[in-house]
C-alpha cells in the first residue's frame, strides 16, 4: 500500500575492484572523481531524505567524505550492488531505497522522479527504470541489458541477448524490447529478503542480479523514462565523456552544486 510521506534513500553501492575498469568511481571526469558527480546529482532529486555512498574500499570512502558527502564502510564481499546497498541500510531508518548505480550520472534528476512517482504512488515490491529501444546495433550489444515486460508493465526477463527472438519478421524491422536503465527502487523489508536470497540459475548465467528477484517469485515494475543518462562502462566511455562535457553541460540539467548532501 502506498506510505504517506516516505523515507526515501539514494543509496549508491560502488566498489574499486572491476574486472573492466578498476578504480572507476574514482576516475575524473571533468576533473572531479566520477563518484562526485553521480553523488552530486542524486541530491538534486526532489523527494529524497538522503544520498549515501557504500563502499568496501577506503580509498572511495575518504574521497566521498572530502567532497563533503556522506558514506558508510560496508565490510566483507557482496555478491552484488544490490547486496552491498542492502548491508549498508542495516543502521538507517529508511522506508524506500533506491539503488543507483555509482557510473550512472543523472542528467537530469527528473529520471529517478520517473522512478520513485509510481512507486510510492502504487503497491510494486520493486520497481525499475526502461527506455525505449529502437537502435538495432544497441539491440545487438551484450552490454545493453533488454526488457520485456507484460501488459500490466510489470518484467517478464532481462537478458543481454535480443529478446524476444521474432522468428518470421525481417532482419532489418526496429526491436521492441526496451532498454533498461539499471536504476532499482525497493521497499525496505523486500530489499532485505532479495539479500537473503540464493543466487539464482538465470542471475548467475546472465550476470543480473534483478533475475534474482524473477527466478523467486517477487515481480519487478518497469516504468518507462524519456531522461537521459550518462553511463561509464569502459575508459572509451569516459574519453569520450571528457571530450563531450561541455556539449553535456548545454544540453542538459547538469550544474555544480545541488542540494547538498543528503
Amino acid at each position: 500500500m502506498p506510505v504517506a510521506n516516505p523515507d526515501v534513500t539514494i543509496v549508491i553501492p560502488a566498489r574499486y575492484a572491476s574486472t573492466r575498469f578498476p578504480g572507476k568511481p574514482l576516475a575524473l571526469l571533468a576533473g572531479k572523481p566520477l563518484i562526485h558527480h553521480v553523488y552530486e546529482q542524486a541530491t538534486r532529486v526532489p523527494k529524497v531524505s538522503r544520498v549515501l555512498v557504500a563502499t568496501d574500499d577506503v580509498r572511495i570512502h575518504e574521497s566521498v567524505e572530502r567532497f563533503g558527502g556522506r558514506s558508510t564502510m560496508v565490510a566483507g564481499p557482496c555478491r552484488t550492488g544490490t547486496d552491498r546497498v542492502a548491508e549498508a541500510i542495516r543502521e538507517f531508518p529508511c522506508e524506500i531505497v533506491v539503488n543507483l548505480q555509482a557510473d550512472e550520472v543523472l542528467l537530469s534528476p527528473d529520471l529517478l522522479l520517473d522512478l520513485i512517482d509510481p512507486f510510492l504512488a502504487g503497491d510494486a515490491e520493486i520497481g525499475t527504470l526502461c527506455r525505449p529501444l529502437t537502435d538495432r546495433e544497441e539491440f545487438a550489444r551484450s552490454s545493453v541489458v533488454k526488457v520485456v515486460t507484460d501488459r500490466q508493465g510489470r518484467a517478464l526477463y532481462f537478458s543481454r541477448a535480443r529478446i524476444p527472438h521474432v522468428r518470421d519478421q525481417v532482419h532489418d524491422a526496429s526491436p521492441f524490447a526496451s532498454l533498461h536503465v539499471g536504476v532499482y527502487i525497493f521497499r525496505r523489508e523486500t530489499l532485505s529478503r532479495f539479500a537473503a536470497l540464493p543466487s539464482g540459475e538465470l542471475e548467475e548465467a546472465e550476470k543480473l542480479e534483478q533475475l534474482r528477484a524473477l527466478e523467486h517469485g517477487i515481480p519487478i515494475h518497469v516504468w518507462e523514462t524519456t531522461h537521459a543518462s550518462l553511463r561509464i562502462d569502459t575508459h572509451e566511455d569516459l574519453e569520450r565523456a571528457n571530450a563531450s562535457w561541455d556539449e553535456l553541460i548545454r544540453s542538459s540539467s547538469l550544474a555544480p552544486g545541488g542540494r547538498g548532501p543528503g
